[in-house]
């Protein structure tokens, strides 16, 4: 079986849908590949996209210091991906050709980490990992604050996605954010898990 870094080098040279033509970097992933936690948010963002790693914004900033703070972890001890490797243009959301060339990807990723615990930061990753459909109806609003089995035993917890947060000014979100973390690490801790 292949390991992540042997499918990082495969990903890079990906041309499976139209954002090859577009993007800068391809965004593989970063982090500790045997962790037991894996943050998963949307898509690259234009810091991303020329860095080739996921949340170094201002998004990726609140993501790490609500880690920090909550889960006393730094993100080498994690893994942090997206459902898509590429930047749409001008951010918008991703379209069902690109997701769908995409996901083989994503598995094949989320099946070598094998997390007891995944994170779901915003609409998008939580309905494509938890519905397998964007387009699902509930959203971030209602699925957040509890968790949900998933898959080989494992549980998916939803927040919001940093950027939300940051555009709410903070206050409640990022409240409901680190309760949100709180209930990940609990499930770690049922899970017998350790970061």
């Amino acid at each position: 079986m292949a390991t992540l870094a042997d499918l990082a080098v495969q990903a890079a040279d990906c041309t499976k849908c139209n954002l090859a033509d577009t993007r800068t970097n391809v965004v593989f992933g970063v982090g500790d590949p045997n962790s037991p936690l894996v943050f998963a948010g949307e898509a690259p963002g234009k810091d991303e996209d020329e860095q080739g790693e996921p949340f170094v914004g201002r998004s990726g900033k609140l993501l790490d210091q609500v880690m920090l703070e909550e889960l006393g972890v730094t993100r080498d001890r994690v893994y942090v991906l997206n459902m898509l490797m590429c930047r749409p243009p001008g951010n918008r959301d991703p379209l069902p050709d690109e997701i769908a060339a995409c996901r083989p990807w994503l598995e094949a990723k989320l099946d070598l980490i094998e997390p007891k615990v995944v994170i779901t930061l915003g609409n998008f990753a939580t309905k494509v990992l938890l519905f397998g459909d964007p387009k699902a109806k509930e959203g971030i609003t209602k699925l957040r604050g509890k968790t949900y089995p998933w898959r080989n035993g494992a549980v998916l917890v939803p927040t919001f996605h940093p950027s939300a947060v940051l555009r709410s000014g903070g206050g409640q979100p990022l409240a409901q954010m680190r309760a949100d973390f709180i209930r990940a690490k609990r499930a770690l801790a049922d899970a017998g898990a350790t970061l």
